[in-house]
């Protein structure tokens, strides 16, 4: 496959702050003071160790993966849904897009590309969609489900046709979310590739089926549910096997 082009996303401040805005209506005020509290508590316990883990995957899989990128066509926007952004993915004329964002598509670009447009979901679909899915399997103790799910975009948040899950291993008690969550699609890149490849060459590649399994949105990571998460870590026997290790799940919680 080849790389048609790069659509980059640099969010400005009014998106910023329309985020705060949702997060405010789905959580209240003191939920979204929770928010805030995890983000300051993690930037300083797992900013620094975070950045350095993404810098060395990088290069290792620039090592990997060699590639001159200077010829590509790229275009950067603050909204992958402007009439600039459809006008160059309409160009580009790809056979399938990858959406690397956190802003929901309109259908008039996820549907431009042939075979369509997928999501690397940080989180098991549909029981963890939309925001942080390895955060909250993690504070729900429903270890089973921490990992990634490669899906294509419909209209609706993370409920288009699943095509793969992905798990990794991890130690729940050092990593981040953010470490974890970004591991499961490194571990699984080869799966990925060749999933994406046999679609894009029009190959009978059956969705998984996910009927009657529970589905849930969830929203961003709180301080309290973060402390109850790695004190259960702590207490755990064997943290570094528990990426694979199914245990019995726990209530749901459902934010809107």
């Amino acid at each position: 496959m080849k790389l048609a082009g790069l659509l980059i996303i640099r969010d400005g401040a009014d998106r910023r702050w329309r985020a705060v805005r949702r997060e405010m209506r789905r959580v209240g005020p003191w939920g979204l003071l929770d928010v805030v509290a995890f983000r300051a508590l993690a930037r300083v316990v797992h900013g620094r160790r975070d950045r350095e883990w993404e810098e060395a995957q990088l290069d290792r899989l620039r090592e990997r993966y060699p590639a001159d990128l200077s010829q590509v066509p790229t275009l950067t926007v603050s909204s992958p849904n402007s009439a600039e952004a459809r006008a160059f993915v309409e160009a580009v004329q790809p056979d399938l897009a990858i959406a690397r964002c956190k802003v929901l598509l309109d259908r008039a670009i996820y549907e431009i590309p042939r075979t369509g447009t997928f999501v690397l979901h940080p989180g098991i679909c549909p029981e963890y969609r939309n925001a942080h899915g390895c955060f909250w399997a993690l504070a729900n103790r429903d270890i089973s489900r921490v990992g990634m799910t490669l899906l294509r975009i419909d209209a609706g948040i993370d409920t288009g046709p699943v095509y793969l899950h992905g798990t990794c291993d991890y130690d729940e008690r050092r990593d981040s979310h953010i470490v974890i969550q970004q591991r499961a699609v490194v571990e699984n890149l080869d799966a990925i590739g060749h999933t994406l490849t046999a679609l894009a060459r029009g190959e009978d590649v059956e969705p998984i089926n996910t009927e009657g399994r529970r589905s849930a949105v969830w929203g961003q990571p709180r301080l309290t549910h973060y402390l109850r998460w790695k004190l259960a870590a702590r207490r755990a026997t064997s943290p570094s096997s528990n990426s694979r290790t199914p245990v019995p799940e726990t209530p749901y919680e459902v934010q809107h």
